[in-house]
């Protein structure tokens, strides 16, 4: 088995079994803890009874009773990684065990993950990838901030590729001791950073799961990174892009584009299919400044954001561009994400130089820098899943359209290298859906008729528990209060939804179709 070195230690926890009280009602969560602590590869730290309805984490709270329960793996020297697990009481247990990703540079528990997987019945667990969120300023980074962890490669190595993997069979078997009996099956869902280490978990750790969810995933990590740093620059000084000259370009493209599947309703389902002229929009050469027009600085910079960041040396695409219909969203890439991202990653990373300035960076020998520091670390982008697919696990990406971070073309050009490495159809074990006029996990601020929670969760359950691969998913939700009952059909790339006839608000009323 590969990765064995990270998957050894872990079955003793079992033997701890005998000597804990024969109930294993979570109000004896205590005493559990107790009664595994020093008998298990998790150092278990303390553990604590929630009532129901005692626990808000985001607004939101816990339908059960649980046992919430603390815990750290060692790694590596003195390293560790810091871990939940939320066990439901016995009669609220799904038998499924879940753990959920993290978010940006991570460094704390994604609890309102927890809290859903935990009120749909789920053991479920959730790391800080072995950093803390004081060590980063919350996970969301800052200009020139020195980030500790970016200078210890087995740090950096964990955040993405192997942190999920250090504690997940130790709480596997904490769930396992707690019910007397295994989870049926055991699920993965991330989103952002946590669809990266979803895909990480295809690659390095394919045993882990019976089903993988990854979201809006950043699995070429070093390289959106780089694509950041390029929307930040050509959006420098004249090139900059407010609000009012990405809305004039998105409402331009609706109104060629938006009837192409049949529905009049603000959204490109498929904007590939769109073939919007956007130099319709430059000013008159006399014009400097206004509101109904891109002056040429302008419409510069959004072709380049379009095309995306090229290597000077050969012209190559170094990541895709932002589709139609996204560009109401850019803003973030305008003004925060290089500051977040790719200047912390560059100084502390690939230059190992806290004063380096970001505007030095060359788009051609530098690129090979990046691969070589950082690439090589945190990046989960092969297209050969073989050992995933011969495990017999799933595998669910979806991406959506209008995402402000990540240009929704990349996942699809991951999902055709997979297609080719294989030969053909992948169908079978894994499928890629894409989300019209979606944001970055979850609802495009833009966008607030589109249903922003997208069910995929239980997609991949039913796949994996019935084999049969999902030809549809269910998106509910939109942020727009007055469409509350509004329902999408999101379907399995290359498809798409089309309308039938009926209410446009149904999402009964649409097949997925070539």
């Amino acid at each position: 088995m590969r990765c064995c070195g990270i998957l050894l230690g872990f079955s003793c926890l079992s033997s701890a079994a005998s000597s804990y009280p024969r109930s294993s009602k979570v109000e004896s969560c205590e005493e559990f803890s107790s009664s595994v602590r020093g008998t298990a590869a998790a150092n278990t730290l303390n553990a604590t009874y929630a009532p129901a309805h005692s626990l808000n984490i985001s607004g939101i709270l816990n339908e059960f009773p649980l046992c919430r329960l603390f815990g750290e793996i060692h790694y590596h020297a003195n390293r560790s990684v810091v871990f939940e697990l939320w066990l439901p009481d016995t009669s609220s247990y799904n038998s499924r065990f879940l753990v959920v990703g993290n978010g940006g540079m991570a460094g704390t528990i994604l609890e309102s993950d927890m809290m859903q997987g935990l009120n749909d019945g789920y053991a479920v667990a959730g790391g800080d990838s072995g950093h803390r969120a004081s060590d980063n300023n919350g996970g969301n980074g800052e200009p020139g901030v020195y980030l500790p962890y970016l200078h210890d490669r087995d740090q950096v190595t964990a955040w993405i590729r192997d942190s999920i993997a250090y504690f997940t069979p130790a709480a596997r078997e904490l769930t396992t001791t707690f019910y007397r009996t295994a989870p049926r099956h055991s699920y993965y869902q991330g989103c952002s950073t946590g669809g990266a280490q979803g895909m990480a978990l295809a690659e390095f750790h394919e045993h882990l799961f019976d089903g993988i969810v990854a979201g809006c995933p950043g699995n070429w990590y070093s390289h959106l990174a780089l694509s950041f740093l390029w929307n930040s620059q050509v959006t420098k000084g004249p090139g900059f892009l407010p609000q009012s000259a990405l809305s004039l370009i998105t409402n331009a493209v609706l109104a060629e584009c938006d009837l192409i599947d049949g529905v009049a309703d603000g959204v490109l389902e498929n904007p590939l299919l769109c073939h919007f002229d956007i130099t319709s929009l430059q000013c008159p050469s006399s014009t400097s400044n206004s509101s109904t027009c891109l002056t040429s600085a302008q419409m510069e910079a959004a072709q380049k954001i379009c095309a995306g960041p090229v290597d000077t040396r050969d012209n190559t695409s170094v990541y895709p561009g932002f589709s139609f219909g996204s560009e109401t969203e850019w803003l973030y890439q305008e003004v925060a994400l290089a500051d977040a991202f790719s200047i912390p990653i560059l100084q502390n990373m690939a230059f190992d130089d806290l004063s380096y300035d970001e505007s030095d960076f060359n788009w051609g020998t530098d690129i090979d820098v990046v691969n070589d520091k950082v690439g090589s670390l945190i990046d989960a982008n092969s297209p050969n899943l073989m050992f995933f697919k011969e495990s017999g696990a799933k595998l669910l990406m979806y991406q959506s359209w209008a995402d402000p971070y990540n240009a929704a073309i990349w996942p699809i050009h991951y999902h055709k290298q997979v297609e080719e490495t294989f030969n053909g159809d992948i169908g079978d074990w894994f499928r890629l859906f894409m989300i019209p006029g979606g944001g970055h996990c979850g609802a495009a601020s833009n966008y607030p008729q589109v249903p922003a929670t997208w069910h995929a969760l239980k997609a991949v359950v039913q796949w994996v528990e019935t084999g049969v691969p999902p030809c549809e998913m269910l998106g509910t939700n939109p942020t727009d209060e007055s469409l509350s009952h509004k329902t999408s059909k999101l379907c399995p790339w290359p498809r798409t939804a089309k309308y039938q006839g009926g209410s446009s608000d149904d999402w009964n009323s649409y097949v997925c179709t070539y």
